[in-house]
């Protein structure tokens, strides 16, 4: 059937009310676009996404530089993209001889190919039903025991225990992974990597494109993580139950990614799970047909005299957060994903390329929707600056943090849990990390500790475990391994360093995030099954390319390392249960004096936060000798030691304790109020 459209009866005339993009408006459907230094700019509306004509209309520009029309009709299941002529001799404009999807879309489909040829889909808003009450949040964020993941990671191999319907209906369903795992592990949050529609495929390997662009790159010729946003509104289709990774597959023919996303959401919020989206604001993807990039490239993006991009992300194109139409997408789309898909919160890629005006906006129109929005962000990006996010009422990763107690590199930076630091660092500044890394102390950044994200591992970089390997045992940097599970397994060295630093971890003060495979020391060791990595069967820090073993979580690894997996475990449990554990007022944490640096020991006074118990924390960064510590007054509960962790009291102790090598422990005592 041809696709045709009702005489158009319409005027354009205060059209201003409507926003950019599609609306569809009872009988009535507006198009809006901004392109200020195009020439003409025509609508196609096409029946099929493989059409390669439709009806046109032509737009019409406005005072404001935005083109628009409204047609008498509607076009619910067509598609639609606009041909775009513009300056051919300006840099600050570019031309392509593709139709150029809408930067709005609530919708696209595309093909699994470098330039993925979007095309916007005109959908009704279904009547989703949701259960969950819309968020789950809690009023103060240090209750979050944040778990980060690639939604794949934990469903894609077959120790998942999936029904293989769809990555989102499989997190949802997996016998073992996925929610079951989170569920398991006890964490009451997930971050998911970019879940915003992303540019999956890159040029082909040491090929040429028609567009002059040479992979060089990207052997795999995949972006697997996703940090290459093509449509900021719009889910990631691949992976819905009718999603592919296929070379030259469609995606988004349908919504059903919509659909199950929300029935994911839905789902771990009945599970008191919150759920946070990293989401990438910083720059646009590189090389697919990127509407931003074709409409208004000199609006959008940061752009040098010359008119070529800039590059401060080390990934493109920097968008320009500031400009006014920028600023209103990044706005809007945080308002829909949290209107939309009841999304609890954000970590922003690179935020250190966001305008604090935006920051502001995003923070006060956010928290209109949900009070108790998580706003994190990677502090870093053009400049560095996490004091700064603090003074906005933001959290951020804490990198100071993770590089004083892991290091910075395994070969060159050890940290406190390798018994070495900085020579920098004093005992007052080690303090302050466990108190917050509060201002007005040494090393200070934040406000106060509810703005402290303090992580080990993260996706980026080499796993927790990994690095741990390397610093006892620089040789495996070059060795191949066969078996990945051979190379899972830790030395009886590298278990100690692993359970002492998941200790520290979780007896910070602040908000606590750990990566996917933390909890056995999930190794990133290549798999590579298409033989194209000649790092293959090597120890790898940036799998970002990589939608293989590589990076998907074999849960039968959880036995391999049994004791560190049960002991994460336990110290989730505990601190969960703990709230003195996590947000203690920083005049509640004391520590106590003793001759070795690396002997760190604090009380806490649980009162404050609302904790029926008062805590004595003794980390013994040592691995050669064995400390004493002295207890306060009365009988104390032992809950965590150097083997194991929980709620529950393992034993009563008094008078004193010795803390074995490298080891931490944690007691805690019963206050009694006084009249």
């Amino acid at each position: 059937m041809e696709i045709s459209a009702k005489k158009n009866t319409c005027t354009i005339d205060n059209l201003k009310d409507y926003s950019l993009g599609c609306t569809v408006d009872k009988e009535k459907t507006v198009f809006r676009l901004f392109s200020p230094k195009a020439h003409e700019v025509t609508l196609i509306i096409y029946q099929n996404y493989e059409d390669d004509e439709g009806l046109e209309f032509p737009l019409e520009k406005n005072e404001q530089d935005i083109w628009q029309t409204i047609i008498n009709d509607h076009f619910y299941g067509k598609w639609y993209a606009y041909k775009i002529d513009g300056p051919k001799d300006s840099r600050r404009f570019m031309n392509t001889k593709y139709p150029v999807a809408d930067p709005w879309s609530k919708h696209v489909t595309t093909r699994n190919h470098h330039l993925q040829f979007p095309k916007t889909k005109i959908i009704r808003q279904n009547g989703f039903t949701w259960e969950d009450q819309a968020f789950s949040t809690p009023e103060d964020a240090r209750d979050l025991v944040i778990y980060e993941t690639h939604i794949k990671d934990l469903v894609a191999h077959p120790s998942a225990k999936t029904f293989v319907q769809g990555i989102y209906n499989d997190f949802r369903e997996a016998q073992r992974g996925g929610i079951a795992h989170l569920k398991e592990m006890g964490v009451n949050a997930v971050e998911f990597l970019p879940l915003q529609k992303f540019a999956y495929t890159e040029p082909p390997f040491n090929k040429e494109t028609d567009e002059g662009v040479k992979n060089t790159w990207n052997a795999y010729a995949t972006n697997y993580w996703g940090y290459m946003t093509s449509f900021h509104f719009v889910p990631e289709t691949m992976y819905a139950s009718n999603g592919s990774t296929e070379a030259g597959a469609l995606n988004g023919v349908t919504r059903k990614a919509h659909t199950e996303l929300k029935q994911l959401v839905n789902e771990l919020h009945k599970e008191n799970i919150s759920v946070i989206m990293d989401v990438v604001y910083n720059h646009a993807s590189h090389y697919d047909i990127n509407p931003l990039k074709y409409t208004a490239k000199d609006h959008y993006f940061r752009l040098d005299e010359k008119g070529n991009f800039l590059n401060d992300s080390w990934t493109g194109n920097d968008i320009n957060t500031a400009a006014q139409h920028s600023r209103q997408l990044i706005v809007e789309s945080i308002k829909y994903w949290m209107q939309e898909f009841h999304i609890d919160g954000f970590r922003f890629d690179l935020a250190g390329l966001i305008d604090w005006e935006t920051v502001d906006l995003i923070r006060d129109e956010a928290r209109k929707i949900n009070p108790n929005v998580v706003l994190i962000a990677e502090p870093w990006g053009g400049d560095y600056k996490p004091d700064g996010y603090s003074d906005h009422d933001w959290a951020s990763w804490n990198d100071h943090y993770r590089n004083a107690f892991k290091g910075y590199n395994p070969m060159e930076n050890k940290g406190i849990i390798f018994s070495d630091k900085d020579p920098h660092l004093t005992r007052f500044g080690i303090e302050n990390f466990i108190r917050g890394t509060l201002k007005g102390s040494e090393n200070g950044l934040f406000n106060h500790s509810g703005h402290s994200v303090n992580y080990l591992e993260s996706h980026d970089g080499h796993t927790l475990g990994d690095y741990i390997r390397l610093v006892h045992n620089p040789e495996k940097k070059q060795q191949v391994f066969e078996d990945k599970m051979t190379a899972t397994k830790l030395t009886e060295k590298e278990e100690k360093t692993a359970l002492f630093a998941a200790i520290v971890l979780f007896t910070s003060q602040g908000i606590t995030m750990m990566h996917a495979g933390q909890e056995w020391a999930r190794t990133k060791v290549v798999q590579d099954p298409d033989n194209v990595d000649p790092d293959k069967g090597k120890i790898n820090r940036d799998t970002y390319n990589k939608d293989d073993a590589t990076n998907w979580l074999n849960f039968e690894e959880s036995t391999v390392n049994k004791a560190l997996y049960e002991y994460y475990k336990g110290l989730i449990k505990l601190r969960l249960k703990s709230p003195a554990l996590r947000k203690a007022q920083p005049q509640e944490v004391n520590f106590k004096v003793y001759k070795d640096p690396f002997h760190i020991t604090w009380s806490i006074d649980g009162k404050s936060s609302g904790d029926m118990y008062d805590y004595f924390v003794s980390l013994n960064a040592n691995f050669d000798q064995a400390h004493d510590i002295t207890l306060p007054e009365g009988y104390w509960e032992l809950v965590a030691n150097d083997r194991k962790a929980g709620f529950q009291t393992m034993k009563s102790v008094k008078n004193s304790y010795k803390v074995p090598p490298g080891s931490g422990v944690v007691l805690r005592k019963l206050r009694v109020n006084k009249a």
